[in-house]
């Protein structure tokens, strides 16, 4: 039987830069395969409407994954995207970002999903991340969830059809718009 020895930030700083890709969480290393077409293609209109937004409004910045988030000694994400205001509380340096983004989207995968729906929601909502969004594009499902005095609470919710609204960020998303369309 062998023990697993659990790992820091000082292990994750060796990892040689490139694919393949992973996160520390909790202070495991986990590496995750290359995501889906559905997937993809659910970052990117995301993305899209994210950064069209920000920009317009001059509120700060979108980022798509890879880019590591450091959160604390045990836990280096690489949510798909993040948004960063202006006012935020994350620094941002040429190794990624240090402390929690304002706004984290997380697109589900099978392999992933567990660690997005528990584990690092868990980490994102101690950490202080202002929103968390989660998408399926399996299921067609969009939920934000705003941090509280309480943790995390359910916001705002669709699923196939209809609107989400973020209260960070002050934008209505229509489910439309994510996942209808393509080649």
């Amino acid at each position: 039987m062998s023990v697993i020895t659990k790992k820091t930030v000082k292990d994750y700083i060796e990892i040689p830069e490139g694919p393949p890709y992973y996160q520390l969480i909790e202070g495991e290393l986990i590496m995750s395969p290359a995501p889906s077409y559905s997937h993809q293609r659910t970052v990117g209109r995301v993305f899209l409407k994210l950064s069209r937004l920000l920009e317009e409004k001059g509120l700060g910045e979108v980022l798509i994954s890879p880019i590591d988030v450091y959160l604390d000694e045990k836990n280096v994400f690489q949510p798909d995207i993040l948004v960063l205001l202006k006012e935020g509380k994350a620094k941002v340096e040429e190794n990624g970002i240090f402390g929690p983004p304002d706004v984290v989207v997380e697109i589900l995968s099978p392999s992933t999903a567990y660690y997005d729906l528990i584990v690092k929601k868990e980490v994102y909502e101690r950490a202080g991340v202002k929103e968390y969004w989660l998408l399926d594009p399996n299921r067609k499902t969009f939920e934000i969830y705003k941090n509280t005095e309480d943790g995390f609470k359910l916001t705002s919710q669709a699923r196939e059809k209809g609107k989400v609204f973020s209260e960070i960020l002050g934008l209505e998303v229509d489910l439309k718009d994510i996942y209808e369309g393509g080649i």
